[in-house]
């Protein structure tokens, strides 16, 4: 997991344009409403990627991979991308919104097909 700095690609009087993601094949966005204190996610995916990007409000990212737990928290304009294989979980440290940028089976129908549950709860 990591915390991407975004570039501003345009300034100008009107205000900033800035490229989140490039030269990737996005399979599916996903808008994600959180209540304060809930979590989400407790998983992994085996195919996909996943990009997030904070909206509003502020989430704890915590994940684990090779036995190394990595804990970021995110806020407003914050991108975070958790790579395939690692286990991941988010809670809401207060009302929140994301965008989830995936590449793989993770949108629509697809959805539950590479997700796999944690047995031990990265949060609880």
């Amino acid at each position: 997991m990591k915390k991407i700095k975004a570039k501003i690609n345009h300034k100008d009087k009107r205000g900033i344009i800035s490229d989140l993601i490039e030269k990737e094949k996005i399979n599916a966005i996903t808008y994600i409403t959180f209540n304060k204190n809930k979590v989400r996610a407790n998983h992994y995916h085996n195919k996909t990627i996943q990009w997030n990007y904070v909206i509003s409000g502020r989430v704890l990212f915590v994940s684990k991979i090779k036995g190394k737990i990595k804990k970021i928290i995110g806020k407003k304009n914050d991108l975070v991308k958790i790579e395939t294989k690692e286990h991941h979980a988010i809670k809401a440290l207060n009302y929140s919104e994301i965008l989830v940028f995936t590449k793989g089976p993770r949108g629509g129908k697809e959805y539950e097909s590479d997700t796999f549950r944690l047995k031990k709860d990265l949060i609880e």
